[in-house]
């Protein structure tokens, strides 16, 4: 090796001497701010030349006999440190790239979306509207039609209770339902004449007259006949009187459901059945019921010629 490459003890190569371009060799430099010499040479002080040895301090000496006992074999190299941690570092670095990678793919909802142009964005969301405010026309639709629907079986099941009192009221009153409720019973006593047959159609009309609702009559035979409007009276035999063509002795009872008050003054009235019958040597008791009982059913004739209108 030359000697502008003498080996130190640290392994590294010597620096050649620098050259001084304003003055000889061995003089110093005349520019203020130049170092001196002997702090740029990297020789250590064992290997300064005789004439340039001075003193070193412990302190000075220490790391460069201990680094040239060391020898060349310890000394690690700079780049290999310096790779190892390049190494690392960009394993590092990949690592938190492939992390954000896939924590951006999980929480992207719609990829398309966000690549999407504005125009885009803006028609999009006036079709969603416009789809939104169509179902909710559909819903409205489909509420009404079932609010029609409950109302419509309402009405028919209102329809039907309606059709069915009438029903009742009309069998009432046609005698082939039996009724209870208050009312009257008429008892008829005969005097020194017999009960006609025209006092007891007068005191069914005027019972009708204030309001009667069902009668019945029954004889002293306990035989009853359901009295409606196209039953009739006759005289029978012996004081027996004929109802709907069935004989019925006396004394004679009818029962009437109605106001009892009101049914009970018609037939008072001044020239009424009451005063027409005791005028006759007779008797009629009247007496109020809370709970009478209409239990005779009418059995009626099929119709042959009238019909119903349509």
């Amino acid at each position: 090796m030359s000697d502008e490459h003498t080996q130190t003890g640290t392994g590294w190569p010597q620096p050649a001497e620098p050259t001084r371009p304003d003055g000889p060799a061995g003089e110093p430099d005349p520019r203020p701010e130049a170092p001196d010499p002997d702090e740029l040479s990297p020789l250590s002080p064992q290997e300064r030349p005789s004439g340039e040895d001075e003193d070193p301090s412990p302190d000075e000496t220490a790391p460069a006999e201990g680094v040239a006992a060391a020898g060349p074999a310890a000394v690690v190299s700079p780049w290999r440190r310096f790779s190892s941690a390049a190494v690392m570092i960009v394993v590092l670095l990949g690592l938190l790239g492939f992390t954000l990678a896939v924590q951006l793919k999980m929480t992207s909802t719609d990829s398309s979306l966000a690549a999407a142009r504005q125009e885009d964005l803006v028609r999009i969301l006036y079709d969603l509207e416009a789809r939104e405010i169509r179902l909710r026309q559909d819903i409205a639709a489909l509420e009404e039609s079932q609010r029609q629907l409950r109302s419509g079986e309402q009405g028919r099941q209102a329809a039907l209770e309606e059709a069915t009192r009438r029903a009742d009221e009309l069998g009432i009153l046609a005698g082939t339902l039996p009724a209870r409720g208050p009312g009257l019973t008429v008892r008829f006593q005969a005097g020194a004449k017999p009960i006609s047959a025209v006092r007891v159609l007068d005191a069914v009309q005027e019972l009708r007259g204030a309001g009667a609702e069902a009668m019945q009559i029954s004889g002293g035979d306990q035989a009853t006949v359901r009295i409606v409007a196209s039953t009739y009276f006759l005289n029978g035999e012996n004081g027996a009187l004929i109802v709907d063509g069935r004989p019925l002795t006396g004394p004679f009872t009818i029962t009437v459901l109605g106001d009892p008050a009101t049914m009970r003054t018609a037939l008072n009235i001044p020239g009424g059945v009451v005063a027409s019958v005791a005028g006759d040597g007779g008797n009629v008791i009247v007496e109020e019921r809370e709970v009478a009982e209409v239990s005779a059913l009418h059995v009626p004739r099929p119709l042959e010629h009238a019909r119903p209108v349509s």
